[in-house]
């Protein structure tokens, strides 16, 4: 699953990301909106991480999730 796909799958991602990043609340995904620069920014916020941490492992669950769904 790439960046694009977040988007256009967002309704079925939701509860995929809070699985993942249990401290992202439903406003927070509600804020993200499939978008993939608030979901880095939430995570960032919420976790106290680097910006290029969180990418990498956006990224890498992002084609972790791609790979299950195919």
């Amino acid at each position: 699953m790439n960046r694009e796909q977040l988007a256009g799958n967002w309704h079925v991602m939701r509860g995929k990301i809070q699985e993942r990043w249990g401290e992202l609340t439903r406003d927070d995904l509600d804020v993200i909106r499939g978008q993939h620069e608030q979901l880095i920014g939430r995570i960032q916020q919420r976790y106290g991480k680097q910006r290029e941490e969180v990418e990498r492992e956006v990224d890498r669950w992002l084609k972790d999730v791609g790979d299950v769904t195919h």
